[in-house]
């Protein structure tokens, strides 16, 4: 298993959350938009358990070397709320 991080930010409020979570190695071989599902998948699971967190995704992309992808959409809330995000994802050493 690999330790990756996502950095989410809010751009309505100026809030951030740094999240911490293990996959495969081969994770960021993947396309961004794979990668942004299973992070999506720990919010859903593990960040937000008690509530059903569906997302939009308006847009996915790696960076030239591979090493960090950012994505930008809405998350949404089964109460109704829609959150705009913006999120960073890499692979951490340790």
């Amino acid at each position: 298993m690999a330790h990756y991080r996502t950095v989410v930010i809010h751009p309505e409020t100026g809030g951030e959350g740094r999240y911490d979570f293990e996959a495969s190695e081969g994770l960021m071989d993947k396309s961004p938009v794979k990668v942004l599902r299973h992070f999506m998948e720990i919010v859903d699971r593990q960040i937000l358990p008690a509530e059903h967190v569906d997302y939009e995704l308006n847009a996915a992309m790696k960076s030239d070397n591979g090493k960090v992808v950012t994505g930008m959409g809405i998350m949404i809330l089964d109460k109704g709320a829609q959150l705009p995000f913006v999120a960073m994802i890499s692979e951490r050493s340790g």
